[in-house]
């Protein structure tokens, strides 16, 4: 594995290179969805993995989490509200939700939130957004 240079949005040693073995790229997925989403929840979402849901779990670590989001060329901000944008146009709530959390731990504010909900309403559609700003609303609320 090359090392790629560290920055605040990659860690030293990130796995977005072709030579990566698979162990690295979920290790990498596994410690960027743990700064991302929380200890908490990600101790919560492997607690509760079962012989169904395992190979799942490995999945989304290693190919979400390992290889798009430790990728160089998006920072962590733009990469929450391009997932913000994706979660209220499928109308994924209870993920939109968990993703609200992130974008704050990723540094995004609750005026540049609404903005990218505003912004989905357009492309999106206005139910969607209305749904999306009260669940946003909940999650905001809960940080103070």
């Amino acid at each position: 594995m090359t090392d790629q240079p560290s920055t605040p949005d990659r860690p030293a040693g990130s796995p977005a290179t072709p030579e990566a073995t698979l162990a690295e790229v979920y290790d990498a997925g596994m410690a960027v969805r743990r700064e991302v989403l929380g200890d908490a929840h990600v101790d919560r979402a492997t607690a509760g993995i079962t012989e169904l849901t395992a190979e799942f779990q490995e999945m989304i670590t290693r190919y979400a989490w390992g290889g798009i989001w430790t990728r160089p060329g998006l920072d962590r901000r733009s990469r929450s509200m391009i997932t913000l944008t994706a979660l209220i146009a499928r109308g994924h709530h209870e993920e939109f939700a968990m993703h609200v959390r992130a974008a704050r731990r990723n540094g995004l504010t609750a005026e540049e939130i609404k903005e990218v909900i505003l912004q989905s309403a357009i492309y999106c559609g206005v139910p969607d957004a209305n749904t999306a700003f009260r669940l946003a609303q909940g999650v905001l609320a809960e940080e103070g």
